[in-house]
């Protein structure tokens, strides 16, 4: 007979967990854009409030069945997408990424007082957006560089622009 030992989860890469707390800053973004407190998302989706507090925070010990429950509580739908079909630089793969500032138009204007630098990190370049916005032009952003702003909002920006 087997001793009562807890199940143990099996081992989470790094790329996983940021999937699941890009998810979860999704997850809360939209409960806090709809106005709906956690409370009563928590019950539309037949969790606990720890339960979807766990969630929004990425929590890789929180079942499928229950991230499933929070996204349809708050009005979104989870998409399985092929990664080798899908154009651009996925969220995860942005966090471990040097920027290109040559390769974005409004970046690059942005960064004119470093001079030099040929890269930025995600957190600096979305800190040199934010810091900065009143200067873009929105109409004129290039759909790579609209790409961008938005990968680095879910990846490093908790899905939102603070301007």
């Amino acid at each position: 007979m087997r001793p009562n030992v807890p199940s143990k989860s099996p081992p989470i890469g790094e790329q996983l967990t940021a999937h699941l707390k890009l998810l979860g800053n999704q997850i809360r973004a939209c409960r806090e854009q709809h106005k709906i407190n956690a409370t009563a998302t928590a019950e539309a989706a037949g969790l606990s409030r720890v339960t979807l507090h766990r969630i929004e925070r990425g929590q890789p010990s929180v079942t499928m069945g229950a991230y499933l429950s929070a996204i349809a509580a708050v009005g979104l739908t989870l998409e399985v997408v092929d990664a080798t079909k899908r154009p651009g630089i996925s969220p995860v793969q942005l966090a471990h990424a040097a920027i290109q500032i040559d390769h974005y138009p409004q970046l690059k204007q942005l960064a004119w007082q470093q001079p030099g630098t040929h890269e930025l990190s995600p957190t600096q370049a979305l800190s040199l957006y934010e810091r900065n916005w009143r200067h873009i032009d929105q109409a004129s952003l290039e759909p790579d560089e609209r790409a961008l702003i938005e990968s680095l909002l879910a990846s490093v920006g908790a899905g939102r622009l603070l301007v």
